[in-house]
Formats: C-alpha cells, sequence, structure tokens
C-alpha cells in the first residue's frame, strides 16, 4: 500500500483537522530529531571547548531551540504566527521555558546521578529532548505559530 493510501486513509478515520494536527507533530518531531543532533554536536564542541556539562549544555540548547524555531517557522508551522521575525524568535524562546525547563532538569538530573549519562551526555541530552516535546509542541502551536485571526 502506498504512502499516501495509508494517509489518506488515516485521515478518513481521524478527520481533517486532528490529522492536520497529527502531521504538524510528526513534522515537530523532525525539526526536534535535527534540533536534538545540534545541540548534541555543540554540546560536544562546548566540552572539547572547556565550557563543561552544564555551560556547554546552556550554549547547545540555546543553538538548538534557534535551529528548531527556524525549521518550524518554515517547514512545520509555515505561514502561522506574526510580528516581527525577532519578535517571534524571542516569544519562542519565552514560552518554551517550560519545556527547557524540562529538558534542561531532566538532563541535569541524569548527569548528577546517573554516572551513565554523565560519561555519555548525550543520554540526557536525548531524555531531556524527550521530556519538553509535548509541552514545546502545545505552547509553540498556541502562542507562537498561532493561526492568525
Amino acid at each position: 500500500m502506498a504512502f499516501q493510501t495509508i494517509l489518506t486513509r488515516l485521515e478518513g478515520m481521524i478527520g481533517p483537522a486532528r490529522f492536520g494536527v497529527l502531521m504538524e507533530f510528526l513534522r515537530f518531531g523532525v525539526v526536534g530529531t535535527i534540533g536534538f543532533v545540534v545541540d548534541t554536536a555543540v554540546l560536544y564542541a562546548g566540552l572539547a571547548l572547556g565550557l563543561g556539562l552544564y555551560g556547554g549544555r546552556a550554549v547547545s540548547y540555546l543553538v538548538a531551540a534557534t535551529t528548531t524555531w527556524a525549521l518550524n517557522r518554515l517547514w512545520t508551522f509555515r505561514g502561522r504566527g506574526g510580528g516581527l521575525v525577532h519578535q517571534q524568535w524571542a516569544l519562542f524562546l519565552l514560552v518554551n521555558l517550560v519545556g527547557f525547563a524540562m529538558n534542561y532538569g531532566t538532563y541535569a538530573a541524569l548527569v548528577a546521578f546517573v554516572p551513565l549519562v554523565a560519561v555519555h551526555p548525550v543520554l540526557g541530552v536525548a531524555a531531556g529532548a524527550i521530556a519538553g516535546m509535548f509541552g514545546n509542541f502545545v505552547l509553540s502551536r498556541q502562542l507562537v505559530f498561532r493561526i492568525k485571526n
């Protein structure tokens, strides 16, 4: 069965509105995966530069969040949201502080209490990304990239 046929059947089962949200969530997940790769690469670069596990992660999160904002703006929520670009970026970072708290809190707790994660911080980055993903999707969709009235 072709992929398009599967998507068409799924849309018929759940309805167009829910299907649209599902597709946004899937695109958000793809963008999040790219953000995870950026986050990890910048973290390891920061570690090599001597920023440490916590300082390196703060920098890597900011770079990854900026990357995901740009990709979500261009692809996931194309044409949605408003205001000036730098205002939307700032709003994205602001409303995603909830996701950041969940993300960084999970990472920090695992680095502090699980020796395996301290040795392989990518595990903490992955756990943090999953913890923050759902909150970030809802906040981004409702506040940053809301449908213009």
